[in-house]
């Protein structure tokens, strides 16, 4: 069994422009994720040729609070536009906005409210999703690191909101350098996450770089995830600790 693999373009090769980037990646076999959409020059990317797995499904707002979620859906329309100029066939949501990966409005106590309020939003997104043909996928994150003062962040909650939303257009991103960072156990992780998982994203603890830098043995996450029947794609969202040829070669292999 193997799985499709892709690279986020807004990490690796990084003395080249965004463009060159995918190109890169690209012609070493990977499928492209990349972030952000409304700075890229989104013809250019597409005549690149590459495969887009997934980018950032929304411009602002917090799914936590009920005017922020109807922000969330409504910036989503303009990313499903985007999306179909690349073809990207997942886009990306957090719980909370993040501007250059700071939560925007920090919230440090989850409440009943925002559960519901983000039970809405994901419904809403589900809806949309359904009508463009694409899947929106919530991300979890750490707060101890990297997001600070973004709720409901944690796997555990980003899991349990996807399957309360139970829409077949709503998955879940599941980031495994966030769960290890906030929660670990990964191995149970994606064994319970299961059908809910619309795409794995990876990187390494402690650095953030590619499989094989730090604490996490990913080749027995990568048995795992076959042993629980998982065919999706999976995501090297990493900085290269060195090499960018070499790193992507070393994600290769832990995920073959």
């Amino acid at each position: 069994m193997t799985f499709e693999l892709a690279v986020c373009a807004e990490m690796v090769f990084t003395d080249l422009d965004i463009v060159e980037r995918v190109r890169r990646i690209s012609s070493l076999g990977f499928a492209v994720e990349i972030w952000g959409f409304a700075d890229k020059d989104l013809l250019a990317l597409a005549a690149t040729g590459a495969r887009f797995s997934s980018m950032t499904g929304y411009l602002h707002g917090d799914l936590y609070d009920p005017d922020g979620a109807r922000e969330v859906v409504r910036t989503a329309r303009e990313a499903v536009k985007a999306a179909a100029v690349l073809g990207v066939p997942r886009l990306v949501v957090h719980p909370g906005e993040l501007v250059d990966g700071q939560a925007a409005r920090p919230q440090y106590r989850a409440t009943g409210d925002m559960w519901l309020s983000a039970l809405r939003g994901l419904e809403s997104l589900g809806e949309l999703g359904a009508e463009a043909g694409v899947t929106f996928c919530l991300e979890n994150l750490n707060t101890i690191v990297d997001h600070p003062g973004v709720p409901l962040a944690r796997a555990k909650d980003t899991l349990a909101l996807v399957e309360a939303v139970g829409h077949p257009n709503v998955k879940m991103m599941l980031d495994l350098y966030h769960a290890q960072i906030g929660e670990g156990n990964l191995v149970e992780l994606v064994r319970r996450a299961g059908a809910a998982v619309g795409e794995i994203q990876v990187a390494d603890v402690p650095g953030r770089c590619e499989p094989g830098t730090g604490e996490i043995h990913y080749p027995a996450v990568a048995k795992a995830l076959r042993d629980s029947g998982y065919t999706g794609p999976v995501g090297m969202e990493a900085y290269a600790a060195g090499d960018s040829v070499a790193a992507l070669e070393a994600f290769r292999t832990a995920f073959s």
